[in-house]
């Protein structure tokens, strides 16, 4: 009677897990301080690189980040900075209203979440990307991340203004 009980109440257990791991792909996460530690992220590079400007995040530059990270999150087999559309990192900043020239970063990493030093390490050592950050021209920039529980996508556009 003993190991009956206990099967189900492994059994209650398993399921009452079970019911608790649907309902979390259905919640948002709220990554406005991940982001905003990016862009404070990038700063730092910029300041490394002997820049002296100022990095303000542009809400057009924020938009084409979003739509391109949430792109990448729906259309799997996409893997960097062509949409599922064909569309550009410039035709995006184009499309949400920003006027001048674009450059864009990007992180696919296969987990429910990625830390900002795992991250700025990954864009810091890729030699485009830290030619990306590192560029005093870039004054304005728009970052956004997505989640799922086995995918997180970090878009960073990076604007010179005209």
């Amino acid at each position: 009677m003993i190991r009956f009980a206990f099967r189900v109440a492994l059994l209650l257990a398993t399921t009452a897990g079970l019911a608790v791991v649907a309902v979390v792909p259905t919640a948002h996460a709220d990554n406005r301080r991940f982001n905003s530690s990016v862009v404070q992220n990038v700063y730092t590079v910029q300041r490394q690189a002997g820049c002296t400007n100022d990095l303000t995040v542009s809400p057009q530059l924020l938009l084409a980040a979003e739509w391109h990270a949430k792109d990448l999150m729906g259309n799997r087999g996409l893997g960097g900075d062509i949409g599922s559309d064909g569309s550009t990192p410039q035709q995006r900043a184009d499309n949400a209203g920003f006027r001048g020239a674009v450059a864009q970063t990007v992180a696919i990493h296969p987990a429910l979440a990625i830390s900002g030093i795992e991250l700025i390490n990954l864009w810091y050592h890729n030699p485009a990307y830290h030619a990306i950050m590192a560029d005093c021209g870039f004054t304005k920039i728009g970052v956004w991340s997505e989640n799922s529980l086995d995918r997180t996508v970090v878009v960073a556009v990076y604007g010179r203004p005209d």
